[in-house]
C-alpha cells in the first residue's frame, strides 16, 4: 500500500512544477487520463488472453508499449509534439463503431484535454505510472483505495464537490435495494461512479459461470453529462472489471419525456441528482407542463418515475428541499405517490456531505406499481459522542446496522415513525413530517420571551446612548 501511495503522491508532486495544470481539478484530470491509457494497455494484455481475436483499437505507434513504457524513451518537446498532436487527435476521432473498446476510448477522450506544458516533467510522471501494474491484484486492490481517496478530494476542487457521493451512502441504498442478476440497473445522473460499482460488486457475488458475467456486464449502466465524471467514471468502472462501455455521456433530461416507453425502462434506479443546479433554457420543455422547471434534482425525480418499469425499485438521494417545497414539487411529489409505493424515506443529519455542502439531505426508497399508502420515517443518528460529521470523521456503513435490523420488521421507536397517506395529503404532500418521538425543545412561553426580548432591546438602546453622550465630552472638552 505505501509504495503504491508514495507513487501517486509523486506523481502530484510532480504535477504541482508543470505551469499548465492549473488547481486540483485539472491536476486530477490530467492524472486520471494517463492512468487511464496504463489501465487500457494492462487491460489489453488481459482482453488477449479472454476475448476471442480481440484487436486494439489503438494504432501500433500510439500504444502505451510503444511510447510511454520506455523510461528513457521520448521526453521535452518532442513528447509534448507527440501528445498534442498526434496521440491526442487520433484518439478523438478513433471509429467508436468498430469496436465497444474503440468506444471506451473515444468516449474517454472526447472531452479530455492534455494541461501539461513541459515534456521533462510529463517523462518523469509517465515512468511514475509504469511502475504501476493494473493486472496485479493487489496493486489493482489498492489502487481501488487510493481512487476513492482521489475522488473525495474533489470535494475540494470547486464545484467537482458534487461528484462525490460517501460510499456508506451508496453501499446501504445498494444493500437495500439488492439488485439481482439479470435486472437493469441504471444511474442517470452517475458522476464518478459510485452506485455502479457498488452495484457490480453487490451483483457479482451472484455470478456463477462466464454467462452469468456478460449478463451482469450488460445490465449495468450509467449517464453522466459532464466529461471529467464521465472519464473518472470509465476508469472506476475498468478497475472493477468491467470490459464493455457501460457509461455514456450524455444528458436524459433533454430527451422528450414521451420518448421513455416500455423498452427502454429499467428494474433499478440508484442515484443522486445533482441538488441545487438549474438547467439551461428549453430543457424543461421536453416534459409535461405540470412538471416544468429549472430546477435539475426535480425533473430527476420526475424522470425516475417514468423510467422504471412496473415492478421497478429506486432509491434516491435528495435535498429536505424537495420534501416542503410547494408548486411544481408538490406536484412531482403527487405523481410519485399516485404512481409508486414511496415507503421510507431515511432523513439523514446534517454533515454527512460535508464539506461539499451542509444541506440535510435524505433518502427515498420507492417501488413502482402501487400507489402510497403509508409512508415510514427512519432518522438516522449521528453515532453516540459525535455532533456532526467532517473529513476526519465521516459516515459509516456500520451506522446503518440500525436501520437494516429495522428494515424487515418495522415498528414505530424513537427513530421511526409511520404518516398515512391521508395525513399527507391534508398536509398538500409537504414530506417533510418531524420526528414527533422526539420532544420539541422548550422554548417557553411566547409573552415572557417577548418581554425578555424588548427589555433587551431596552438595554442595548441605553448603552448606545451612554457611548454617544461620552463621545459628545470627549469632542467638547
Amino acid at each position: 500500500m505505501s509504495n503504491l501511495t508514495s507513487t501517486i503522491k509523486g506523481i502530484r508532486d510532480i504535477m504541482r512544477k508543470d505551469a499548465g495544470v492549473d488547481g486540483d481539478a485539472q491536476r486530477i484530470s490530467q492524472m486520471v487520463w494517463m492512468l487511464f491509457l496504463k489501465i487500457f494497455a494492462d487491460k489489453e494484455k488481459e482482453w488477449k488472453i479472454t476475448l476471442d481475436n480481440y484487436q486494439s483499437p489503438i494504432p501500433a505507434h500510439l500504444k502505451w508499449s510503444e511510447w510511454a513504457a520506455n523510461d528513457e524513451g521520448l521526453t521535452g518537446d518532442a513528447l509534448m509534439d507527440f501528445i498534442n498532436q498526434e496521440l491526442f487527435p487520433t484518439l478523438k476521432e478513433l471509429d467508436a463503431a468498430s469496436s465497444p473498446q474503440a468506444r471506451i476510448v473515444k468516449s474517454v477522450f472526447a472531452d479530455t484535454y492534455n494541461y501539461m506544458k513541459n515534456g521533462t516533467l510529463f517523462r518523469q510522471v509517465i515512468n511514475k505510472i509504469g511502475e504501476i501494474n493494473f493486472n496485479s491484484s493487489q496493486d489493482r486492490h489498492t489502487f481501488n483505495d487510493i481512487y476513492e481517496t482521489i475522488l473525495k478530494e474533489l470535494q475540494s476542487a470547486g464545484s467537482s464537490g458534487e461528484y462525490y457521493t460517501p460510499r456508506a451512502v451508496t453501499q446501504f441504498m445498494v444493500d437495500i435495494i439488492n439488485p439481482q442478476l439479470g435486472e437493469t440497473v441504471l444511474d442517470p445522473a452517475c458522476g464518478t461512479g459510485g452506485f455502479l460499482t457498488c452495484a457490480i460488486e453487490h451483483v457479482r457475488q451472484q455470478v456463477n459461470t462466464p454467462q452469468d458475467r456478460d449478463t451482469l456486464q450488460e445490465s449495468i449502466r450509467g449517464i453522466e453529462k459532464k466529461p471529467l465524471p464521465h472519464l473518472l467514471c470509465t476508469t472506476n468502472l475498468m478497475l472493477h472489471g468491467f470490459d464493455l462501455p457501460a457509461v455514456n455521456r450524455d444528458n436524459y433530461l433533454n430527451k422528450p419525456y414521451a420518448d421513455w416507453g416500455e423498452s427502454k425502462r429499467v428494474n433499478v434506479v440508484l442515484t443522486n441528482p445533482p441538488f441545487g443546479g438549474v438547467e439551461e433554457d428549453g430543457t424543461e420543455n421536453n416534459f409535461p407542463q405540470k412538471f416544468r422547471t429549472k430546477e435539475t434534482a426535480d425533473l430527476f425525480l420526475a424522470l425516475l418515475i417514468r423510467l422504471l418499469k412496473k415492478g421497478g425499485r429506486a432509491a434516491v438521494v435528495l435535498p429536505d428541499g424537495t420534501l416542503f417545497g410547494e408548486g411544481v414539487k408538490t406536484r412531482i411529489k403527487e405523481e410519485l405517490l399516485e404512481k409508486c409505493n414511496l415507503h421510507t424515506i431515511v432523513r439523514l443529519p446534517n454533515g454527512v456531505f460535508n464539506p461539499y455542502t451542509g444541506i440535510k439531505t435524505n433518502l427515498l426508497f420507492f417501488d413502482k406499481g402501487q400507489p402510497t399508502k403509508d409512508i415510514w420515517y427512519y432518522e438516522h443518528p449521528y453515532p453516540e459522542g459525535q455532533k456532526s460529521y467532517n473529513k476526519t470523521r465521516p459516515i459509516h456503513i456500520k451506522e446503518f446496522d440500525r436501520e437494516k435490523a429495522w428494515w424487515n420488521a418495522r415498528e414505530e421507536n424513537e427513530y421511526a415513525w409511520k404518516v398515512p397517506i391521508t395525513e399527507i395529503k391534508k398536509r398538500n404532500y409537504n414530506l417533510d413530517v418531524k420526528n414527533p418521538h422526539q420532544e420539541a425543545e422548550n422554548l417557553g412561553d411566547p409573552e415572557e420571551l417577548l418581554a425578555a426580548y424588548r427589555a433587551t432591546e431596552q438595554e442595548i438602546a441605553d448603552v448606545q446612548a451612554k457611548i454617544v453622550e461620552v463621545l459628545k465630552k470627549a469632542l467638547e472638552s
